[in-house]
């Protein structure tokens, strides 16, 4: 059946961006349809680890994101150690840091060279799946009807796609609340993330160089263990919790806010399958990952480069988004398994965790390779029960 697009995607930021870029490229009728006039800060996701800088190289995103708007961070720092992740991991890619505005922006910028055609501020009221999916939206105050021979939900962790699509949607319970901000005039070098994990009391700090002479820092603690941080009146309790959870106090002596104070609760929320009926999900739509631990705009990149490549291999997209979902799943399961291991090792409370920690803990500072490998190589670490027991001390 005749269509108005091949693809139409709802959503231009990464995932949205990305996969319409790929697709355009190839001679692909793609539409992108994007809710916001301007892209704004929101507290999201600045870092693409190494494993994420690969896909993006796949993807043919890296130099262009490094010509534009990102900031290479070859060093990974902790208090124990400071890693050079160009030397140490397969990608021999540094992280990706960037202001997440600018990149959506970029990125979006791209895809219209690409000859995707863009609408924008416009407003998808429905999405009615079959075949083909019908997609309703309204723009300059009229609404009409778009078809696709296959409509892409990236719009993110609060996806309306979920509900539209009809997906049941799982959840982790929750654990950790993250709060952020970007800051100048930190007294720190523009080469390295500085990471500082404190199990003790269950909390870490992050602060990521995203260019400029900006950071982003982040603190995440127990969500039962206080209030969420929210606004100028929380600036010093921001500050006062980073130092008392590990970070140096002079890399903070002349802190100077460029962006809001928000919090955000961390828990997963994902989506088992995340096609059917003509509607398949990518980016923080299908799995929206616990930034705690920096995975999700990695995770994005793998989703796009995956669906990419089975829509071009396949003539029936309907099958192609199927194998997409499969693969998906697989990797998605991977992840989370890992990041559910940190969770319980890390930010876990009670008798129970103390025990685990007593045991696991001291088993890892003589041995820092039970950890496994998630900047290096994301869900292709190993995730199963060898893993988890070595990671446990349990073996």
């Amino acid at each position: 059946m005749p269509t108005d697009y091949d693809l139409a995607i709802v959503g231009g930021g990464l995932a949205g961006s990305s996969l319409g870029t790929a697709l355009a490229r190839t001679g692909a009728r793609v539409l992108i349809i994007e809710r916001e006039a301007q892209f704004r800060d929101r507290v999201r996701g600045e870092g693409v680890q190494p494993w994420g800088a690969a896909e993006a190289r796949e993807l043919g995103l890296h130099q262009p994101l490094i010509e534009d708007c990102a900031h290479e961070t070859r060093w990974w720092t902790t208090p124990e150690e400071t890693r050079d992740l160009i030397e140490t991991t397969p990608s021999r890619l540094a992280s990706l840091n960037f202001y997440h505005p600018e990149m959506q922006q970029r990125l979006l910028n791209l895809a219209v060279q690409a000859d995707v055609e863009l609408r924008r501020p416009a407003e998808v009221i429905g999405v009615i799946p079959g075949d083909p999916p019908t997609i309703r939206l309204r723009e300059n105050g009229s609404e009409q009807q778009i078809t696709a021979r296959l409509v892409v939900g990236a719009d993110g962790r609060h996806s309306k796609m979920r509900g539209w699509g009809d997906f049941p949607v799982s959840r982790d319970p929750r654990c950790l609340t993250i709060a952020g901000i970007v800051y100048t005039d930190l007294a720190l070098p523009e080469d390295a993330v500085q990471f500082v994990l404190n199990p003790g009391v269950q909390r870490l700090s992050v602060i990521i160089p995203i260019g400029g002479r900006r950071f982003r820092a982040y603190v995440c603690f127990r969500h039962d263990s206080r209030v969420p941080l929210s606004g100028a009146k929380d600036h010093g309790v921001f500050l006062d919790l980073s130092v008392a959870t590990g970070a140096a106090a002079e890399w903070l002596d002349d802190a100077r806010a460029i962006g809001p104070l928000a919090s955000f609760d961390g828990a997963d929320s994902w989506v088992d399958f995340p096609y059917r009926e003509g509607i398949v999900l990518i980016g923080d739509a299908a799995a929206a990952s616990d930034p705690s631990f920096g995975c999700g705009l990695s995770l994005t990149l793998r989703d796009v480069r995956v669906l990419k490549n089975h829509l071009l291999a396949e003539q029936d997209w309907s099958a192609a988004a199927q194998r997409y979902a499969e693969e998906h799943s697989r990797y998605y399961a991977s992840l989370h398994r890992i990041h559910g291991w940190f969770r319980d090792l890390w930010f876990g409370a009670g008798a129970e965790a103390n025990a685990l920690r007593a045991r696991a803990l001291p088993r890892i500072a003589e041995d820092p390779s039970r950890i496994p490998d998630f900047l290096a190589c994301g869900p292709e670490a190993p995730s199963d029960d060898s893993a988890r027991r070595r990671l446990f001390g349990e073996d």
